[in-house]
């Protein structure tokens, strides 16, 4: 890459841009990685007879285990040297792949489940190197070149998403020969990295300790992060306690008992940030945006995980994967351009993030109402031109505005992002998915809804529960609509639709109903970024008052942080 010119600043290192795109070849295999997954989950779902919470629930550890990588990287790069986390990384990376492969019909879920998990602390763990990294090596512009380094994470999914199409949709390969795919870009970023000296965070070279790189996260902060620590412990040791073939009141005693356990887990934890601290407070504004970025990865990548999956269920799973991938390819662009947009159009991150929240809200809005593959193509530029800055542009206002937090502040804010998709976002999705699904049955034929709804109930945050359709029965459905429908392509007739004919009465209600499920789904998940953009504009208001938005100094930080506290 040729230098960049003067208004972007000259980087804090010789090597500065063979990290960035080190950095960028780490993200861009764990986006890669991601999109395969998202594209195979409709074949795990049908080899493995799994329900939609299931799969949510896989998609989900492939977000929680981030927060582990990338906070607990974040805490110690300084220390151990960024070097030691990357070797970490991409030794998880080889062995998540493995623990996937080891899928059989008698264990799935667990192995499913845990090489997702392991994929995202590599994933995490990359992050708190990259993050950090790019902040100190381009402190003029950590907007743009931040932008830059997760341009890679679309790319990923641009290039994971066109190989689902060709590789399970056109040559229909085996899923572990699609997945294995992402391993190609891991030996690649190691090399990159491989011999690389890399800087320190401008807290971690004043020496600054633990203690008061924390201090502005304090309480407040902790608190958010010490929740979703809670919700996680209790989905983790809640399947723990619960006893083979139990009891309703067994299976609701190991619920209260891993719910307690996990919230000890999470107070603990508080208590020990508060001690680390010396019981600092934290800084409100950092909470603020603790919270909107945990609702930013619910979402963005918790939508993201299930979009092909929607779109291929109302259109056909070829052109929901075209969708996606095009969706992404709108990404990539304009991470690009995020210095155009902050220096020459003249707004600040914060006035991004306000922008992107309104079409995030009107681009999910508008794809639930879809009905063609043009419709869905706008609809989508809607969306993926919303999602763009969200998490690069984020990490770049809690950089910009808490320098002392060093590696710290970035790396539990993509911890929470992450953390959320994977206990909110994803999880939730799937739930919604399963409740308005056997909710339009069941308006629609109650008999049927009656035959067909699963024995077991799908549940949400150990709280929500709700009856779903039976996975066996939408499964077989699909597979029946899948197979007409390449009879059709084969015919000569491209319309996904025609297929539709093939499907018995009660077949047909049962899909109709799986599409207004989706359908009320994307309704329900538009409410985040309307959120958001409350938030954004209040949060436009605040600098407002302060005389506008600027990144700050270290040596400003101690007293912008009493102000904002």
């Amino acid at each position: 890459m040729s230098q960049p010119s003067q208004d972007l600043g000259a980087p804090a290192a010789p090597n500065a841009f063979r990290l960035l795109w080190a950095g960028f070849m780490a993200i861009f295999a764990a986006g890669i990685g991601f999109a395969i997954r998202g594209g195979i989950l409709d074949n795990w779902a049908r080899e493995y007879s799994l329900t939609s919470t299931q799969v949510g629930e896989i998609s989900g550890a492939g977000f929680t285990g981030f927060c582990f990588g990338i906070i607990i990287g974040g805490i110690i790069a300084d220390r151990i040297g960024y070097g030691k986390l990357v070797i970490a990384a991409f030794l998880m990376h080889i062995a998540s792949a493995g623990v996937t492969f080891m899928a059989t019909p008698e264990n799935a879920y667990n192995m499913l489940f845990l090489g997702a998990f392991i994929f995202a602390i590599a994933n995490g763990t990359l992050e708190a190197v990259a993050n950090p990294l790019v902040a100190t090596l381009f402190p003029n512009n950590r907007t743009h070149y931040l932008n830059i380094l997760h341009a890679s994470w679309p790319a990923g999914m641009i290039i994971g998403g066109a190989c689902g199409w060709v590789l399970d949709d056109r040559l229909e390969l085996p899923w572990k020969q699609q997945f294995a795919i992402f391993l190609i870009p891991t030996v690649i970023y190691g090399l990159m990295f491989l011999g690389q000296r890399m800087p320190k965070s401008e807290a971690a070279e004043k020496g600054l300790k633990l203690g008061d790189m924390l201090k502005d996260v304090g309480i407040l902060g902790g608190l958010v992060v010490c929740f979703l620590l809670a919700l996680f412990s209790s989905s983790l040791l809640t399947p723990m306690l619960t006893p083979a073939n139990a009891t309703p009141e067994q299976i609701a005693s190991a619920d209260s008992m891993g719910s307690n356990l996990g919230y000890l887990v999470g107070g603990l934890l508080l208590v020990a940030i508060a001690f680390i601290t010396k019981f600092s407070f934290g800084s409100l504004l950092l909470f603020v945006l603790f919270v909107t970025h945990a609702m930013v990865g619910a979402v963005e990548l918790g939508t993201d995980n299930w979009i092909q999956s929607i779109t291929g269920n109302i259109l056909s799973s070829s052109e929901g994967k075209i969708l996606f991938v095009f969706t992404s390819s709108v990404m990539f662009a304009l991470r690009f351009c995020a210095h155009f947009i902050e220096k020459k159009l003249g707004l600040s991150p914060v006035g991004i993030l306000l922008v992107c929240a309104v079409l995030a809200c009107i681009g999910l809005n508008l794809t639930s109402r879809v009905e063609t593959f043009g419709a869905a193509l706008l609809a989508l530029t809607v969306y993926g031109i919303g999602k763009t800055f969200f998490w690069p542009t984020m990490l770049a206002v809690a950089s910009d505005r808490f320098p002392r937090t060093g590696a710290i502040a970035i790396s539990i804010m993509g911890g929470i992002g992450m953390m959320s998709a994977g206990l909110v976002g994803a999880p939730g999705l799937g739930f919604l998915k399963d409740k308005y699904s056997a909710e339009a049955l069941a308006e629609a034929n109650k008999p049927l809804y009656e035959a067909n709804k699963s024995e077991k109930p799908s549940r949400f945050m150990r709280v929500f529960e709700a009856t779903a359709i039976k996975a066996s029965s939408l499964g077989d459905v699909n597979n029946k609509l899948d197979e007409a429908r390449k009879k059709e392509v084969a015919a000569g007739n491209a319309d996904p639709k025609a297929a539709l004919s093939a499907l018995s009465t009660d077949e047909r209600a049962i899909f109709d109903a799986s599409i207004e499920g989706d359908r009320r789904t994307l309704v329900t998940d538009s409410l985040i970024p309307a959120t958001m953009a409350a938030v954004y504009l209040l949060l436009m208001v605040y600098f407002k008052t302060l005389g506008g938005y600027r990144p700050l100094r270290l040596e400003e930080a101690q007293a912008a942080s009493t102000a904002e506290s």
